[in-house]
């Protein structure tokens, strides 16, 4: 237990160094409706500032366009966990049958 508290510190540190208050802000909110995206986010976030590849804080503008690209990432592999699929059922009365007749 006392490990992971101190990973999530770990993590806030890094965050609060390298977001500015308004990306901080937005990430929150992220993490309010969906944890996952959010904790990818800081994944990602975290590595761009370990590899050196982060010159300044980031910008709420900045975290828009890497949710962007995450998104779209998401929809090319097809991990949009929102998808919904109707089977309906084969053989029985519809009203949609009705159409048929005309």
């Amino acid at each position: 237990m006392r490990r992971t508290s101190e990973k999530t510190e770990a993590r806030s540190s890094i965050l609060s160094q390298i977001l500015q208050p308004e990306a901080a802000d937005r990430l929150g909110r992220i993490r309010l409706v969906k944890e996952s995206r959010a904790n990818d986010i800081e994944d990602r976030l975290i590595w761009l500032a370990r590899s050196g590849q982060l010159k300044s804080k980031v910008t709420e503008e900045q975290l828009k366009e890497l949710l962007g690209t995450v998104a779209e990432n998401d929809k090319r592999e097809g991990n949009n966990g929102a998808t919904i699929v109707m089977n309906r059922r084969k053989g029985t009365w519809d009203d949609d049958d009705d159409l048929l007749d005309y």
